[in-house]
Formats: C-alpha cells, structure tokens, sequence
C-alpha cells in the first residue's frame, strides 16, 4: 500500500512537472482563461444579435458628434486595448484629440503579446497607420481596414504576417472583429476623416491599459520589455493628447511629441527621432 502511494505521488508529481512545461496558460495564464472566457461570452451574444455591453447609440452619431462639438471629418486616431476588449475612437477638435466613443471589441485571436509570424492567430500589438489604400468597402468581413502589419518596428525583427484588419462580423484570425454595425460607424467616421485630408491614422494596439498597477501584475512576462517600450507612447499621448510621432530606432520604438494641432498622420519609419524636437 505504502509503495502504491508513493507511485501516486511521485505520478502526480510529475504530471504535474509535464503539464507546467507544456501548457503552463492552463494552470497559470489566468488572463487567457479569462479572455478565452470573455470570447465565447461575446461569441454568443454577436450570435443571437444582442449589441455588446457599451456600445454606444449607433443610431444616434450626429447627436453624439454635436454633444461632443465634434464634427464628421475631423481627423482621428485609434486605440485598441486587447484585455479589455475596448477599442477607442478619438477625434481632434482645436488643438488635442478627444475621446469620442469606446466600442467593444467581438473577438480578437491569440494571447496578450505580439504577432510574430505568419499563421500564428496572433493579433499584433504595436503602433500602425491606416491610409486610404487601407481600406476595403468590399469585405468578406463586410467592412475592413489593414493595419499595415509587419510595419517598420515588426520588420526590424524579422515578424511576417499579412492582411490584419479591422472589421465586421464576430471571427478572428489575427484581427479585430467589431460586429457589423459598430464596423460601420467607425467606417463611417474613419473615410471621412481621410477624405476631408487626414492622410493617414495611427492605431496603437495595447495588450492592456498601461497603468503601472497593471505593469506590476505582470512584472515577470515574457514580454515585459516590449511593453515597456510600448507604454513610453502611451504615455506621451495621455500627456499631450496629440498622437505622437513614431519610428523604429534600433529595434525598438522611438517616440517624440508631435507638434500642437498635428493630425497623426505621418508614416513610422526606420528613424531614431530627436526626442528634443517635435518636428524631427
């Protein structure tokens, strides 16, 4: 009997050893349980055409635009925060950009971290601008926007992917899936930005909104550096509420403030920025 126990235990033991070297998410990663959760929770509803919790009053934008003394082509600049499932729209009025609405997200693909290669499901993180060559009205997805990924920052190092969007619908693979309506109106607010002169709009793919509570809950990821080097734009853009210049400096992403009534819309390049001048 005594032999039996021991074998149970040291069996144990090493499943245990196995199962934490193989799938460690299963028994450690609680944010992709809990985001895998939140995924068939949302799944189920875009199914049954219930609106997500938070999304704003679709029918409605005019009044919301005129509340806001907001108007339909001002310039405009994306946030996307994975964990959250949010994706923010801000719009520019005077000389700084303000937060119009805050769509839920349906269903994006992967874990919190970046896209590294193509066929991985991974949804990227990193900073990305959208022109007019962006867009397709004639989705499979009914509408959708490329974010140009692998950009300069990705290509530096070696990430290959292709054709991650936003757009409609409920599925993912790599992308942003907002459900029809919502694609619509973002569609709406995003082509008229870029045909009354916007060039081109940054998106910022978070995995997380970049307070430093949630920095410290994940102090020991892989991926904590990138991050890091993600959060030092965040954290321009909530200082200046002007989307910051962007480039990839030495394999890492180079911010510098953008001068005051600037629309976003210049291209990230290979190009170390002078931090101490915002028109470099």
């Amino acid at each position: 009997m005594r032999a039996l126990r021991i074998k149970f235990w040291l069996g144990l033991v090493v499943f245990l050893l196995v199962a934490v070297w193989l799938g460690r998410d299963i028994l450690f990663d609680w944010d992709h349980l809990q985001i895998r959760a939140e995924r068939a929770r949302r799944q189920e509803q875009a199914a049954l055409g219930v609106p997500l919790a938070g999304t704003p009053d679709l029918a409605a934008l005019d009044k919301r635009l005129a509340a806001e003394g907001l108007s339909l082509g001002a310039p405009v600049f994306v946030r996307i925060f994975k964990r959250e499932f949010e994706l923010e729209l801000w719009m520019q009025r005077d000389d700084s950009f303000h937060r119009f609405a805050v769509y839920p997200i349906c269903r994006w693909s992967g874990r919190l971290g970046p896209k590294l290669v193509e066929g991985d499901a991974q949804a990227p993180e990193g900073f990305y601008t959208v022109d007019n060559k962006a867009l397709n009205p004639a989705s499979r997805w009914h509408r959708s926007f490329n974010l140009g990924f692998p950009n300069a920052y990705d290509r530096s190092h070696q990430r290959t992917g292709s054709f991650i969007m936003v757009h409609g619908g409920c599925s993912s693979i790599g992308c942003y899936a907002m459900t029809d309506p919502v694609v619509d109106e973002i569609w709406r607010l995003v082509t008229a930005a870029l045909a009354k002169g916007q060039p081109r709009f940054q998106v910022q793919v978070f995995p997380f909104r970049m307070t430093a509570e949630n920095m410290a809950q994940r102090e020991h990821e892989r991926w904590l550096p990138f991050w890091q080097n993600l959060k030092r734009g965040y954290d321009l853009f909530e200082q200046t509420r002007v989307p910051p210049r962007v480039s990839a400096c030495k394999g890492s992403y180079a911010f510098a403030a953008a001068t005051t009534r600037s629309d976003g819309g210049h291209e990230i390049v290979n190009l170390c920025l002078d931090l101490t001048n915002p028109r470099s």
